[in-house]
C-alpha cells in the first residue's frame, strides 16, 4: 500500500498482518481521490472505519487541514498511528478510538472536531449501508459530502437520514456511494 498523490506520493504504509480488515485497494483510492479532486483542499475530513488510515492520510497528502480517524479495534489504531508517524504526521488530526455509532453521538455532543466537509465511509462489508449512514448528516457542513465505500452486492440506499446519493462509481466488487445533504 502507498500514498498515491500529493506531497506524501508514493510513501508507503504499512498493511495488517491479521485478517478481518480489508484496506481500500491503491487504485479506488486514486479513483475516489480524482472525483474528489476539488474538495479535499482545506477540507476537514473525517475517516471512519480508519483500519490502516490509508483514506486519511490521502486526504494529508492532498491538503486536508484536519482528519478525524475512527477505529475500535486497537490493532488497527496502532496502525494508524504508525502509519501517521512513517509519514511524518504529527498534528492536525485527532483519534476517536470507539465504535463508528458511539463516536457520531460524541461528535454530535461535542462540536469541537465537527463539522466535516468529507466524511469517508469504509465498513466492514457486512454492515447495512442504511444503519451505517445514519447521524451521519448530523456532522457534516450543509455542502459537506459522504462516500460510503460497500459491496456491490449489497445496494446502498438512495435517500437516508438526511442524506441523498448523487451519485455511484463500481470498481471490481466495490461501490463507491456519494451522499449530500437534502
Amino acid at each position: 500500500m502507498r500514498i498515491v498523490a500529493g506531497s506524501l506520493k508514493r510513501r508507503q504504509l504499512d498493511a495488517p498482518t491479521w485478517d478481518g480488515l480489508r484496506p481500500t485497494s491503491d487504485k479506488l483510492r486514486e479513483t475516489l481521490f480524482n472525483v474528489l479532486a476539488n474538495r479535499v483542499e482545506g477540507a476537514r475530513v473525517l475517516d471512519g472505519f480508519a483500519g490502516t488510515g490509508a483514506l486519511g492520510i490521502e486526504a494529508f497528502s492532498r491538503g486536508a487541514s484536519h482528519v478525524t480517524f475512527i477505529e475500535r479495534d486497537p490493532r488497527a489504531q496502532k496502525l494508524v498511528e504508525r502509519n501517521l508517524s512513517q509519514c511524518g504526521i504529527t498534528d492536525g488530526y485527532a483519534m476517536i478510538r470507539s465504535s463508528f455509532a458511539r463516536a457520531l453521538e460524541t461528535l454530535r455532543a461535542d462540536r469541537a472536531l465537527a463539522p466535516y466537509d468529507l466524511v469517508l465511509l469504509d465498513p466492514p462489508y457486512d454492515q447495512q449501508p442504511d444503519e451505517v449512514l445514519a447521524n451521519v448528516h448530523n456532522i457534516m457542513t450543509d455542502e459537506g459530502l459522504v462516500v460510503l465505500e460497500h459491496a456491490r452486492r449489497q445496494p446502498a440506499p438512495t435517500t437516508t437520514a438526511g442524506l441523498v446519493r448523487v451519485r455511484q462509481m463500481k470498481s471490481g466488487d466495490s461501490m463507491l456511494s456519494f451522499y449530500s445533504k437534502f
